[in-house]
């Protein structure tokens, strides 16, 4: 178990720390960073599924019908979350989209309800509740809906609620995602060069490398992500989620510099209060269920 939650922390912190790579990529467009990062992650992944010899059970997947809905829905779902996330980042919202990331495990509850019918513990609606009057609050005061942050937790919200039902697994199917998203990919990066403006080969052999490694980066956290999340509970998985927003929260502040008013505080202080609510009603009944089950 030690193994698998130094593998999960890993993960989470390599999420983290993200912002600071495509940082380094800031001076290419983000429809580019998002076309490199599909190809290269295409690559990679391919690579470690033929070292696993898992390329057979690959292709006969491929001849369900529904995998391809499912995964078509998934690859759009994910290129919005990426594409905006990578703008975000490089425009100067790291500090939001951290919020994203915070209300993500809200969301996903709240998509499992109206969706799949699940049901809630009545003190879950609470943190709900907090979690919707922050957001709620911060579009007064600020005059808009914080639509980057919404963005982010609703398209990967909704990436997993589709991968809720799809019948292959998070590496497996992230694979086959970036394979559909591969062929818009290679016709933008090819329109770019062509027209003179690909950053490919022209900024720099720095920016080649970076641009080359979106692969390792997207797939080293999910392959430690994968193996790691076999070999621990569910709830310490809750806790340890919050790693990465985390991280990016305390980059954009004290690393980047980005404004962070007391208006802010009071919008993000309700989030951070409905995830203490939300973390701690989780653990209190997970504890309650195995006593349970222990006296049987």
């Amino acid at each position: 178990m030690i193994r698998g939650i130094w593998l999960v922390v890993g993960a989470y912190v390599a999420w983290g720390f993200l912002p600071v790579y495509w940082k380094q990529l800031h001076r290419v467009p983000a429809p580019q960073l998002l076309s490199h990062r599909i190809f290269w992650s295409w690559l990679a992944l391919l690579a470690v599924i033929g070292l696993r010899k898992e390329v057979k059970g690959l292709w006969a997947a491929l001849k369900d019908p529904r995998v391809w809905r499912v995964y078509l829905a998934a690859a759009l779902l994910i290129a919005v979350n990426w594409l905006t996330y990578v703008w975000a980042v490089n425009a100067g919202f790291i500090v939001e989209t951290s919020l994203g990331y915070f209300i993500n495990p809200l969301i996903s509850v709240l998509l499992g309800v109206v969706f799949l019918r699940e049901r809630l513990r009545p003190w879950q609606w609470l943190p709900i509740g907090l979690a919707a009057a922050g957001v709620l609050y911060l579009a007064l005061n600020y005059g808009a809906l914080p639509w980057i942050a919404l963005t982010l937790a609703f398209s990967f919200g909704f990436y997993g609620l589709v991968k809720k039902t799809a019948p292959l697994g998070s590496f497996h199917g992230l694979a086959l995602e970036t394979g559909i998203l591969l062929l818009p990919a290679m016709l933008y990066l090819g329109h770019t060069g062509l027209a003179g403006q690909g950053a490919f080969l022209k900024v720099g052999w720095r920016s080649d490398l970076l641009l080359a490694g979106t692969g390792l980066v997207t797939t080293i956290p999910l392959l430690m992500f994968a193996s790691g999340a076999k070999r621990i509970p569910l709830t310490l998985m809750g806790f340890l989620q919050y790693i990465a927003p985390t991280l990016q929260f305390l980059l954009g502040v004290l690393v980047y510099r980005e404004p962070f008013t007391r208006t802010q505080l009071a919008g993000y202080g309700l989030v951070w209060a409905a995830l203490v609510l939300f973390a701690a009603e989780g653990y209190l009944a997970y504890r309650a269920k195995a006593a349970a089950l222990a006296r049987l």
